[in-house]
């Protein structure tokens, strides 16, 4: 039985061919071919990467991590601790901390952009695995009408045996039927 995308098009995802995405076209086809459409989209990804994304990413693992967090706590007490009690007269930002708000306001500046860049690939990512994802499930789920049409056809087929049986049966009972009833009673 030769099917080709369009029948399958029609029958499994009750579109006309050309109402298909290019997308539903290639599950279609790996369907037909016996093929997998699963692939690793992490690989991917990381290839199209640039250097600069990759500096990116990593500031936005360092900036959103504890790590960093605690840290730049300890820093702040200790730049507000050396400031007020260690170094009183000769402090090196008195408060009320002015240079430290502009360092502050200077990593922030920074930092939110760079973390916003990250965030825009990861949401680029989750795009592309959501894609992929929606691609396996549309496979799996025609693997399964195709099971089901092969059950279907073997369940078909096996009642159509039982009846050739039944008849062949009937037919020999009736032939039993007419023998014995042909013969003289005694």
């Amino acid at each position: 039985m030769n099917k080709t995308i369009d029948d399958l098009a029609n029958r499994w995802l009750k579109r006309k061919p050309d109402g298909l995405t290019a997308l539903e076209s290639r599950v279609l086809q790996s369907a037909l071919d016996r093929t997998t459409v699963t692939r690793d989209t992490n690989k991917a990804v990381a290839f199209h990467q640039t250097y600069g994304d990759r500096i990116a990413d990593s500031i936005a693992r360092i900036g959103g991590s504890w790590s960093f967090i605690l840290g730049f706590i300890a820093f702040l007490v200790l730049w507000t601790s050396g400031n007020v009690w260690l170094l009183t007269r000769d402090a090196f930002d008195p408060y009320p901390f002015i240079f430290l708000n502009l360092v502050l306001s200077m990593v922030a500046a920074l930092q939110a952009p760079v973390i916003m860049m990250s965030q825009n690939r990861q949401t680029e990512r989750d795009r592309i695995d959501a894609a992929h994802d929606y691609e396996v499930n549309l496979k799996a789920e025609i693997e399964i009408m195709a099971l089901h049409e092969k059950l279907d056809e073997l369940r078909h087929s096996e009642i159509i045996g039982m009846r050739d049986e039944i008849l062949r049966m009937a037919e020999q009972i009736r032939r039993i039927d007419e023998n014995l009833s042909a013969r003289p009673a005694s």
